[in-house]
Order: C-alpha cells, then structure tokens, then sequence
C-alpha cells in the first residue's frame, strides 16, 4: 500500500483563529451600525418574501438578515480557504503567495514548478473569466522562460472543495477537493482533516457574534412590529410602498 506522507502542519490553529477573530468582528460591527429601514431598502424582492407567506415577524427578519450578511460570508470563507491553502503549502513545500496577475500560489514540487489560480468550487467562473485566466497562466510561463528556458512549469486551476474528473485541460490542470488539497500538501487526506479545525476556531469565535446577531434580530422585530405590522399582522403593502414606491416613505400611511 502507498502510504501517503501526512506533513505536521504547525501554526494552522492560530492561523484560523486570527482570521476568525477578524472575521466575526468586523460582522458584529456590521451589525451594530445597520439598521432596521437599511435592511427593508436592500430587500431584492418583496413580493417573494411575501409568497414565502413568512407569518412570524422574527423569521422574516433572520431571512432578511441572513440574505444581508451571506456575501459577505461567502467571500470571507473564499478568503479563508485560500489562504488557509497557500499557508499550508508554505510549510510544505516552501510555496509563496504569488505577486503575478491571477495567479494566488507558486511551488515547487518534484521539479516541477507550480503556477496556481485557486478558486472556491469547480463552477466558479464563465467562458470569459477561463479564458482570461488561461492568458495569465501563459503570461507567467513566458516569464518564468525569459530567466530558465529549461524549467518545467505546470500551470494548475485549483479548486478547494468539489470535482473534476477530468483533470488535464490542455492548457492547464484542474484539480478539485481531495486532489487539491493532495496536491499542495503531499496528504490525500488532508481534504478533511481540515474540517476539524475550522470547526474548533469557528466555535471559538462564534459565541459573541450569536449575541450580537440576536440582539439584532429581536430589536428589528419589535422595530418592524411598530412599524409595518397591524394588530401583529405584516402590512405587506406598506412594505413594498417603503422598499419600492416612487414616493418617500411617510410614517404611519
């Protein structure tokens, strides 16, 4: 049996629990400076909160919050698993984040060196957004040529979670989920023993923001019940006349 090496990987709790810790702070003060009628502004569409027929005021509002905070999220954990990714390759192999253009990771393993554009799933980008980053891998091939004509230079799609059976692109590899992260660590497994402590620094560092995100939530609730609610009912119409009618909202209408 091939026995996989499993590299020690030092300094990975802190690493995360740094990020975190930014992470859930700069979300609690999100937070504490939005308010009630930014949020009803920002609503994309009313009328399908409506046919979601949402009749406690409390989950009409934790949707509305949630929708408001998930890109937010989404680009924070982007962030993270890249980064996470580059540092364990730094630890590894000796990878750098790259300076060049579209390209996040550069190493060098078994000879080979390593250009690498990473992404978060397989299905991240269009026709157009491929082709540009095939034009960077071939950018930093020629110049990595000017100064080695010799070297052997792989230019390499890597995505954090997903699949793609088929690797070889022609121009570039694409390798997603477990062989990523095999790739950049020389540990099959690796894929997920992370889970373990992205799990433990996100605890960590959760229990503040709960709080927060709850006083929130029963703040706007009663805010919203003063304001759009009749005898505990949602006025539906004068939510949609304040998130879209051409006139500026009046109190009480």
């Amino acid at each position: 049996m091939n026995k996989t090496r499993k590299p020690k990987l030092p300094g990975i709790y802190s690493f995360l629990d740094k990020r975190f810790s930014i992470f859930y702070g700069s979300q609690i003060e999100i937070l504490k400076k939005l308010h009630l009628k930014i949020l009803l502004k920002d609503i994309e569409n009313p009328y399908l909160l409506r046919v979601k027929n949402e009749v406690f005021v409390s989950d009409l509002i934790r949707s509305m919050l949630d929708v408001h905070l998930s890109p937010l999220q989404d680009d924070f954990f982007d962030d993270l698993l890249k980064g996470l990714a580059i540092f364990i390759c730094e630890k590894v192999y000796g990878g750098k984040k790259s300076s060049a253009e579209g390209i996040d990771l550069e190493f060098v393993k078994d000879n080979i060196h390593c250009i690498v554009a990473i992404k978060s799933g397989p299905n991240w980008g269009n026709s157009q957004q491929i082709i540009k980053m095939k034009d960077n891998f071939r950018k930093v091939k020629r110049i990595l040529r000017t100064s080695n004509s010799k070297i052997n230079v792989q230019a390499i799609n890597g995505c954090c979670y997903g699949r793609d059976n088929k690797s070889d692109k022609g121009d570039y590899f694409k390798y997603c989920g477990q062989r990523f992260w095999e790739l950049i660590s020389g540990n099959e497994n690796l894929y997920t023993e992370i889970i373990e402590p992205l799990g433990h620094n996100a605890r960590e560092r959760n229990e503040e923001f709960v709080i927060a995100y709850a006083q929130i939530i029963n703040k706007f609730t009663l805010d919203f019940m003063n304001e759009f609610c009749i005898d505990g009912k949602v006025n539906w119409k004068k939510l949609v006349r304040f998130n879209s009618g051409k006139e500026k909202f009046e109190r009480n209408k």
